[in-house]
This record gives C-alpha cells, sequence and structure tokens, in this order.
C-alpha cells in the first residue's frame, strides 16, 4: 500500500517549510572580514494614505511636496515617491499579497507566493542572529513562505527586545543547546520513518520524498547555524529596554517601539530583513484633534470631518517615518550611512481605503543606494507589476535575481547611484 507524503509529514509532527541555501555560513561568526551589508525594511500601512494629500500633482524631480512628503521635506533627496502601481486585489484581504504580488492574494482558493523578505532570507537569511524579522502592530504580519503559509509576527517589542539583546544565563543557554539537540533527534526518528517508506511509495511520491529529504537536510543546516549563533554573545546596546503599550488605539506609540526595534537590528547587524505592519485601531487614538477610530475614518466617504481626523492621524504616520529615516541617516557603518546601506520601504496594500480600491497604490522608497528625489509615475491603466520593484530591490540586495512571482524585470526609472 503507498503512504502519500502528507501523510508523512502528519506522521512526522513537524514542519519543515523553511528553505535554506546549503553554502551559506554566519562569517562574522567564522572570524572572516565582511564587508558592509545591504538590508531591507518593508512597512504596510494597511489602511492606506488619503491620495490627496500623499501623491504629488507633478512629476519627476521638480515636482512640489504634497502635503504628507512635507513631513520628510529634509530628505527629500533620500525617497522616490511611487504612483499608479498595483497588481494585488481584494481590497482589505489583499495585505497578504503586499509583499508577494500575488493577485487575489488572501481570498478563498489563491495560494499566495513567497514575500521578498522570505525570498531574501532564503539567499542570505543565515549570515544574522535572526534570518529575518516580522514585526506587527496588528497580530498578523506581511510575511508568507514559498509554501503560501504565513510567518508568525513580533507583537510584543519588550520580548523581541530581550531576544535580541539580553543574554540569558548559563542554565538559559544550555536549555536551548538541549532543544536543538532534540530538534536532531526529531530529524532522525522523521529520516528514518522517510527511509522505510521509500521502498513502498510510486514515482510521482518518490520525488516528492527526495524533496521532503532536501528539507531535512536544509533544516539540520539551519540547526548547526542556531547552535552557533547560541555559543555566540548577543550585541550590547545602550538604550533602555522598551516597555510594551498594551493601549492599541495607540497606534502612534506602539508604532513607535516598532520602529525604534527595526534601527537597533539593523544597526547591530541582528538581521538585514525586517517586515511590520502597522495598527489600525477602531477605537479613537490619543491624537488632539481625533475622536473616531483610524479604521471609521479611513472609510471616509469624503466626509470633510472625518477628513481632517484622517490626515491628522496620517501625518503623524509620516512624520514617525521622519523619525526612521533620520536615524538610518545619522548612523554610520563603514564611512556610509546605514541609510545608504538600507532600503526603507513604506506603502499600502490600499489605493483609497474609504473605496477599498487596490489601484494606484502609495508606495515610498527611501535610502538602499537609488538614485532618489523623484516622483516616479506609472499610468494606473496599464502599470508594470508590483513585483517589477520587488526585483529591484532584491537586485539591490545582491541577489541574482531577474523574476519574482509576477515580475519579470527591475522596475524602469527606479536606477542605482
Amino acid at each position: 500500500m503507498q503512504t502519500s507524503r502528507r501523510t508523512l509529514l502528519r506522521a512526522a509532527g513537524i514542519s519543515l517549510t523553511l528553505p535554506w541555501l546549503a553554502g551559506l555560513m554566519p562569517r562574522a561568526a567564522l572570524g572572516a572580514v565582511v564587508e558592509q551589508p545591504r538590508r531591507m525594511i518593508c512597512i504596510c500601512a494597511p489602511l492606506g494614505f488619503f491620495p490627496d494629500s500623499f501623491f504629488p500633482q507633478a512629476t519627476g524631480k521638480d515636482y512640489e511636496l504634497s502635503p504628507y512628503l512635507k513631513e520628510l521635506h529634509e530628505y527629500r533627496q533620500d525617497f522616490t515617491v511611487i504612483s499608479g502601481l498595483s497588481g494585488i486585489s481584494g481590497g482589505h484581504q489583499a495585505i497578504d499579497g503586499f509583499l508577494t504580488g500575488i493577485p487575489g492574494a488572501g481570498q478563498p482558493g489563491i495560494r499566495n507566493g513567497i514575500s521578498i523578505d522570505q525570498y531574501a532570507a532564503e539567499h542570505i537569511g543565515a549570515l544574522t542572529r535572526f534570518p529575518s524579522l516580522a514585526l506587527s502592530g496588528e497580530g498578523l504580519g506581511l510575511s508568507w513562505t514559498r509554501t503560501g503559509a504565513r510567518v508568525p509576527a513580533h507583537n510584543y517589542p519588550a520580548k523581541l527586545f530581550a531576544e535580541m539583546f539580553l543574554d540569558g544565563n548559563a542554565n538559559d543557554v544550555q536549555a536551548q543547546l538541549l532543544n536543538l539537540e532534540e530538534g536532531r533527534s526529531i530529524l532522525d526518528d522523521v529520516r528514518d520513518q522517510a527511509k522505510s517508506l521509500r521502498t513502498k511509495l510510486g514515482a510521482d511520491d518518490r520525488e516528492q520524498l527526495d524533496e521532503y529529504f532536501t528539507s531535512i537536510r536544509e533544516l539540520e543546516q539551519r540547526l548547526v547555524v542556531n547552535e552557533q549563533w547560541i555559543r555566540t554573545p548577543k550585541p550590547k546596546v545602550d538604550v533602555e529596554p522598551p516597555k510594551d503599550i498594551t493601549n492599541r488605539a495607540d497606534l502612534i506609540g506602539r508604532t513607535r517601539l516598532l520602529f525604534d526595534l527595526a534601527h537597533l537590528a539593523v544597526q547591530t547587524d541582528s538581521t538585514r530583513l525586517i517586515t511590520i505592519m502597522l495598527a489600525g485601531a477602531t477605537t479613537a487614538p490619543p491624537i488632539p484633534g481625533v475622536n473616531l477610530g483610524h479604521h471609521d475614518l479611513s472609510h471616509h466617504g469624503k466626509d470633510p470631518g472625518k477628513l481632517a481626523q484622517l490626515q491628522l492621524i496620517e501625518k503623524e504616520c509620516m512624520k514617525l517615518l521622519h523619525e526612521l529615516i533620520a536615524k538610518l541617516k545619522q548612523s554610520q557603518a563603514g564611512g556610509e550611512s546605514l541609510l545608504d546601506r538600507t532600503m526603507v520601504y513604506m506603502g499600502s496594500n490600499l489605493g483609497d481605503a474609504s473605496s477599498h480600491s487596490t489601484r494606484n497604490l502609495p508606495l515610498l522608497l527611501a535610502g538602499g543606494g537609488f538614485k532618489h528625489g523623484q516622483h516616479l509615475a506609472f499610468t494606473p491603466q496599464n502599470p508594470p507589476p508590483l513585483c517589477n520593484l520587488y526585483i529591484s530591490m532584491l537586485q539591490r540586495l545582491g541577489l541574482p535575481v531577474d523574476k519574482f512571482n509576477t515580475g519579470n524585470s527591475t522596475l524602469t526609472g527606479l536606477d542605482l547611484i
């Protein structure tokens, strides 16, 4: 009797969904000289930005800053605002496709693809203690594996800060090492089960089983790297540990904690790939002049009173982006600013939250070594794939990629310095 691969996976009781390249090792841990790396922070505002206040009216380099972009005026030459792109669909559910570019992601019957950060993590994730970090003020995150599974997100900055920067005592370290040994033992059992089944399987199932063996080997390599990082002291930072904000309505305070952690993470090279889902509270945030929830205000129906309050919230969000860009700009690494080596990508799955439109997404890319200072506009009726932008970003990370999900080239007009 033949046994399906799904049966084998259930019997094994373990999920092997983390691809990893065999040749990659953490060079810093091995004592090699490491050149200044490139990094990426991807941020999504799930309720979008009011288009009239976000997009400039003119295109090119001589555009007048929009009301929201004025919050970033001193870094005008460090960012590009992009209009006209879409490529995802499904209203609020399109959040699932924001970093994958898969049309219909989040809707029944549509399998999502791998997100840009996880694609990059397959290539460079092993070089840092955390292959990637998924942060969220909402609960769910933005990252998706190659198999279409959502990556669990970190929701508690205080806990994540401890994982990144606070060394445990000897007993804690020993416990982590024992957990790794237990993981190796489980993999040994899984391998033995799989080998005993191979002769009973048909050709198709044997091919699937060979892929499974590859997954086992990749996970074993990940365990080796994890052991090296457990034995490596964590970086020290001269900042007070954050205190979690329990008030879910305080979207500005909660976002600031996530942005601060992102800055520390790339500054210490704890990871080079970060995704951040911003919060969107249904109750009124503690912002002067605002007495309605963010979600309600985003569905304004062009009501002047709601628009006025919405713009107060969204300007505060842009001020937080200004703070993050400023910190990266002021941080030096190898004679360059950290911003020069870090792409900061912020946008939304919604072009207009009030109508649930996913066309003409509000997108902004800062830093990372691109030629900035422009409004890069595309025709909303016939735009290039959103994933073309992601190909440009992946190539800037040093990955030899010319296709990514629905993308097949770099984004026209987004050039390197």
